[in-house]
């Protein structure tokens, strides 16, 4: 290659600095990773992958046993029972929702708005689907 401009030093050994350690490949990379062409990508993947459950259907007789464990926690409202509730919340950014529990001391049961108040939390009657507690257990 007689016209190589770069003749005189292609053959010379690498340069390996006495004063700066040698970055890793990760760390090479990491410098240019602000300049990725699809910001939000992998965040857009991982919301598509997370799994959300769909709401169930109570039947008929799921229904009368909630409505009969909410007619007995009214009763007892001035002693404020503990229970544990369960109920869905739905996701905000895509179908579905998780079931989650909640235990607490009962305030109140509001009927105009459908709400049961539990350990400072408003729960909407119409997403509870079990509720649990020593009164219960007195009940029978």
């Amino acid at each position: 290659m007689p016209n190589n401009p770069y003749a005189d030093i292609v053959n010379l050994p690498h340069h390996v600095s006495t004063v700066h350690p040698q970055m890793t490949m990760a760390q090479r990379a990491a410098q240019f990773s602000p300049f990725a062409a699809l910001v939000g990508y992998e965040d857009v993947i991982d919301e598509t992958s997370r799994q959300t459950d769909s709401k169930r259907e109570l039947d008929e007789t799921e229904k009368a046993e909630l409505d009969r464990k909410l007619r007995v926690i009214e009763s007892h409202l001035a002693e404020r029972p503990v229970v544990e509730i369960e109920f869905f919340v739905p996701d905000k950014t895509k179908a579905g929702g998780e079931y989650v529990f909640k235990t607490g001391e009962v305030e109140k049961i509001v009927l105009a708005e459908h709400v049961v108040v539990v350990g400072g939390e408003a729960i909407r009657m119409d997403r509870i689907v079990g509720i649990e507690g020593q009164l219960f257990e007195m009940e029978f």
